[in-house]
C-alpha cells in the first residue's frame, strides 16, 4: 500500500487514535494562564480581554475577530529588555506587524527586525527610526536592498554571495557604506517542525559553517569597499522548548568569530543568535523563560570568546512570537455543530484557514474554548473547523467543548497573536479579520475589517 494513500473510512485521517483518545480538562471553564493572555479573565461567565468582554467586541467589531491585548505584548517586550540588558533585542516583525505594532516595539526600548520591503515600509511609516531596523531576507531585490540603503537602515543581514554583489553595487551608486552581518548556518537542526527549522544544510538561509562558504562570504564583504562587516547572524529555527540548540549554535559561531580573527586578523563586534522560543498554544507546553536563556548564551559566547582571547561581542536576539503569539486570541462566532456519531462533533466557525493557516501547514496545536459564557454541560470530544472549501481546513483537530454548544455561542483560540494575521489569505474571498487592541478597558482598531470593496479594488477585468 502506498505510503501516501490508503482507503477511506470513517476514521481515514487517523487524527485521532481510537486506543488514546485525549482526555477532558477537569474544567471546561478555566483558562490557563500559561496559555491565555495575561488579562483573559472570565466575568459572570463572559471571557474579558483588557478588561473588555468578548460579547462587546464581536458586537463593535464583528468576528472571526484578532484581539490584541496590548499590555500582555509589552510587558513581555519588557521582560526580554531586561533579560538582554546589556544586549539587543529585535522584535521580529514576521510574526505580527502593524503601525500599533511597531510603536508598541519602540516605545518598548525594543529594535525591529524586517525581512521584507513591505515591512520596512510598514516600519518606517509608523516612525520606527531606520537605524533601529534590522533587515533580513534570502532574496532581497535591488528596490528593496536601495530603499533600506537610501533610509539608513541599521543593520543588513547578507544571505547570499548575489546579494553582497548587489548591495556593493546599490551602495556605491548612493554613496553610502551599510552595516551588515553575515548570515550563518551552523548545522543545528532544531528539534522542530522542518519548515520551520532554519540552521542544518540543507535549506535556503545563509551560508554553511560547514562547507566553507561562511567564511568565503566573510571575505566577499571585507573585500566589497562599500559594505562594512559588523558581525554574523544565526538562526536555528522556531517554537522551540529545548535551550541545547542555541547553546551548540552559539558555541559553533563564537569559535567562527575566533577563526575570522586568527586567519584574517578582523574582530567583529556583533553576534546575533536570533529568535525561535516558542511559547505554550496548550497546557502542555513548557516556554523557556527569558532569563534562562539570556544567562545561557551570553556566559557560552563569554567563554568562547575568554578562551580564544577576544572581546565579547555584542549579542542580539530576535524575539517575535514569543511576544506576540500569547498576547494574541481569536474570536469567532459558531455556526453550525454536526455530530459524527461515535466520533467527534464537528463545529463550524465563520472563519477558518484564511486566518489561521498554521494547523494546515504545520499540524499546529491550539487552545479553544466557549468565551460567551459559562456551562456546565458535559464534555464533548469536538473538531473546530472553518468554513472553506476544504477539508483540511481545521483550526483545532481535537479538543472539548460542552454539549450544549449551539450556533451563535462565541468560541476563542488562544495564542493566536503571531503567524496567524501575518499569514492570512483571501481564500475563498473572505475578507481578512479585524484587529484591536485592548487595554484598561477600553478597545481600539489597529487594523479595519476588509470589505468587498477591497476584495475586488485590485480587480481590473
Amino acid at each position: 500500500m502506498s505510503r501516501y494513500a490508503h482507503p477511506a473510512g470513517s476514521r481515514h485521517a487517523e487524527i485521532l487514535p481510537e486506543d488514546n483518545p485525549p482526555l477532558p480538562p477537569e474544567d471546561l471553564n478555566d483558562l490557563d494562564p500559561r496559555v491565555w493572555p495575561t488579562t483573559a479573565r472570565r466575568s459572570e461567565g463572559e471571557v474579558t480581554i483588557g478588561g473588555v468582554g468578548v460579547r462587546e467586541l464581536a458586537a463593535a467589531h464583528g468576528t472571526p475577530l484578532f484581539v490584541m491585548d496590548e499590555e500582555d505584548f509589552r510587558s513581555r517586550a519588557r521582560d526580554y529588555r531586561t533579560a538582554f540588558s546589556d544586549a539587543d533585542v529585535y522584535y521580529a516583525g514576521k510574526a505580527l506587524l502593524n503601525k500599533a505594532v511597531a510603536r508598541w516595539v519602540v516605545e518598548e526600548g525594543l529594535k525591529l527586525d524586517v525581512c521584507s520591503g513591505g515591512e520596512l515600509a510598514v516600519a518606517l511609516a509608523a516612525g520606527v527610526p531606520a537605524e533601529r531596523i534590522g533587515m533580513h531576507g534570502n532574496n532581497k531585490s535591488v528596490n528593496e536592498l536601495r530603499r533600506a540603503a537610501e533610509a539608513g537602515v541599521g543593520r543588513i543581514i547578507i544571505d547570499s554571495f548575489d546579494e553582497i554583489t548587489r548591495l556593493e553595487s546599490v551602495a556605491a551608486a548612493l554613496g553610502v557604506r551599510p552595516k551588515v552581518l553575515i548570515r550563518v548556518t551552523t548545522g543545528v537542526e532544531a528539534h522542530t517542525h522542518e519548515f520551520v527549522a532554519t540552521a542544518h544544510d540543507d535549506q535556503k538561509f545563509g551560508f554553511a559553517l560547514s562547507t566553507g562558504a561562511a567564511a568565503a562570504a566573510v571575505r566577499g564583504v571585507l573585500d566589497a569597499p562599500h559594505l562594512e562587516l559588523v558581525g554574523l547572524h544565526s538562526h536555528i529555527g522556531s517554537q522551540i522548548f529545548d535551550t541545547s540548540g542555541f547553546e551548540v549554535a552559539a558555541r559553533r559561531v563564537a569559535r567562527f568569530l575566533t577563526g575570522i580573527h586568527e586567519d584574517l586578523g578582523v574582530t567583529l563586534a556583533e553576534l546575533d543568535l536570533g529568535g525561535g522560543l516558542g511559547i505554550a498554544y496548550t497546557s502542555g507546553d513548557d516556554p523557556l523563560e527569558p532569563k534562562a536563556i539570556a544567562a545561557s548564551l551570553t556566559s557560552i559566547v563569554r567563554r568562547e570568546c575568554q578562551d580564544a582571547g577576544l572581546p565579547m561581542p555584542r549579542i542580539a536576539v530576535e524575539p517575535g512570537r514569543a511576544l506576540a503569539g500569547p498576547a494574541g486570541i481569536t474570536v469567532y462566532e459558531v455556526g453550525t455543530v454536526k455530530d459524527v456519531e461515535g466520533i467527534r462533533t464537528y463545529v463550524s466557525v465563520d472563519g477558518g484557514m484564511s486566518d489561521n493557516i498554521r494547523t494546515a501547514l504545520y499540524g499546529s496545536e491550539y487552545t479553544s474554548q466557549l468565551v460567551s459564557r459559562e456551562s456546565t454541560a458535559a464534555p464533548m470530544l469536538s473538531r473546530l473547523v472553518g468554513k472553506h472549501c476544504e477539508s483540511g481546513d481545521i483550526i483545532v483537530h481535537d479538543l472539548y467543548l460542552p454539549a450544549d454548544l449551539r450556533p451563535g455561542d462565541l468560541v476563542a483560540v488562544a495564542a493566536t497573536g503571531a503567524y496567524c494575521y501575518s499569514m492570512a489569505s483571501n481564500y475563498n474571498h473572505l475578507p481578512r479579520p479585524a484587529m484591536v487592541a485592548v487595554r484598561d478597558g477600553s478597545a481600539r482598531v489597529i487594523v479595519r475589517r476588509e470589505s468587498e470593496e477591497d476584495l475586488l479594488r485590485l480587480d481590473v477585468g
